[in-house]
């Protein structure tokens, strides 16, 4: 098994590329499928989570070419099967977009009930309400979503609970439904609003996305097109708060400042300086950190999927912090690790109390989940001596060279397999 060899203490300094946003990739990628003609989708991460979806897509019957690392030829004409195979569903929960783009395209879809990061339950009984209001007959057997119609009918939906995936799966069926949809309470991250335009791109009738109220007119066909998916804010973020707990200068480039304010308005809150350019953020910590409160949301609210990343800034912060997590209710698992490099923090349901330590030291921890796993690291990059991450497939689900690109900032890491590779690092780094 991979993992990370860490030795911390050095300030992450230079300036780092971003690549696309995998959450928009997975759903861009499975809305691919809605039409029979050619889709080029560029700036897409090569990352696990897509390279998986990508498999399931083929497995189904669509042609996938790769023309470079982050550009794929999609052409679905040649779907023969409308049943997803579970080996795909259990690596990745977002293949359920597949779901929402079958039905719409050909009134019939079976996927698996999914799987993905255990970070704690994720219902789907939004997207199913979805589905049925539609015109859909969904029911779950033998382990599988089964959802068909004769013919889908557009109608006035309200969502019990904010929820993208639902927003992003009802949004696609209903694109190719007949007459109007009024989705109310969506979701509005960005990626919503990048499925939207892809799927207008299209040919597709979406307005509103980004607020909350979309408006979907159904087409009978979509068209070929070529898309540029949007920068990831995630991992955008996750090298801002890098900067954080290493002290360091770190230059953010190829992102939208726009869908980072909320973590922008954190790292100045607890200290950091923020330059923003149009389409790149530089952080730069040049003073200890202080502490903050902070709640996730939904957008624009603070994400979710930063919430372990600035949990690590905040446990080295003088004083106490308080961490509130409002979407999953398991999502502070990675705090034991923590612990075992430290920290000093309690959980109490779903709020985390954090007394800030005045530095971590290295040991051997293990990743739980795709963020936990990347703040992980970050806690790694500020410890004293040496840190083992193990579990590092996480990572690789949602970020792309992940330790290459810290490396070029100037970290102390390498990707090893087995105690020989680990004693070659230390020998290395002395």
């Amino acid at each position: 098994m991979d993992q990370y060899v860490i030795k911390g203490g050095n300030p992450l300094v230079g300036e780092v590329e971003i690549g696309g946003a995998k959450n928009a990739a997975l759903a861009i990628l499975a809305a691919a499928i809605m039409t029979d003609e050619t889709v080029i989708v560029e700036n897409l991460p090569n990352v696990r989570d897509t390279n998986v979806l990508l498999q399931a897509m083929e497995e189904i019957g669509a042609r996938v070419e790769r023309l470079d690392y982050h550009t794929v030829k999609i052409n679905s004409s040649g779907i023969g099967s409308y049943s997803v195979d579970y080996e795909y569903i259990k690596r990745i929960r977002a293949s359920y977009y597949l779901l929402g783009a079958m039905l719409g395209k050909y009134k019939r879809a079976e996927v698996p009930l999914p799987g993905g990061c255990n970070i704690g339950s994720r219902p789907i009984d939004q997207h199913l309400k979805g589905f049925k209001a539609l015109g859909a007959d969904v029911k779950i057997e033998y382990g599988f979503i089964v959802a068909e119609a004769e013919h889908l009918q557009g109608s006035h939906i309200y969502l019990d609970v904010v929820s993208v995936g639902a927003t992003i799966n009802i949004m696609m069926a209903a694109a190719m439904a007949e007459g109007n949809t009024v989705l109310e309470n969506a979701a509005k991250e960005p990626h919503v609003v990048d499925v939207a335009n892809f799927l207008n791109s299209m040919g597709a009738n979406i307005k509103g996305a980004g607020t909350d109220v979309i408006r979907i007119k159904g087409v009978e066909r979509l068209h070929a097109t070529e898309y540029s998916i949007i920068p990831d804010q995630i991992e955008a973020g996750t090298f801002m708060f890098a900067a954080a707990v290493t002290k360091g200068d770190v230059t953010v480039k190829n992102v939208i400042p726009k869908h980072l304010e909320a973590t922008t308005s954190k790292l100045l809150e607890i200290g950091c300086e923020i330059e923003e350019l149009d389409d790149a953020v530089r952080v730069v910590c040049a003073k200890g950190l202080k502490p903050t409160n902070v709640k996730t949301l939904p957008y624009p609210g603070f994400p979710t999927d930063m919430q372990p990343q600035i949990t690590v800034a905040l446990a080295l912060a003088k004083g106490t912090s308080i961490v509130t997590e409002s979407i999953f209710e398991n999502r502070f698992k990675y705090v034991d690790e923590l612990a075992r490099m430290g920290a000093s923090i309690k959980v109490e349901g779903n709020t985390a109390i954090i007394d800030g330590v005045g530095k971590y030291t290295g040991a051997q921890i293990s990743s739980p989940d795709l963020r936990a796993g990347a703040a992980l690291v970050l806690a790694g990059l500020a410890a004293d001596g040496i840190t083992l991450v193990e579990d590092v497939h996480f990572i690789e689900r949602g970020y792309e060279r992940f330790e290459e690109k810290l490396k070029s900032l100037g970290a102390m890491i390498e990707k090893v397999r087995g105690e020989k590779e680990i004693q070659k690092f230390r020998l290395k780094v002395g």
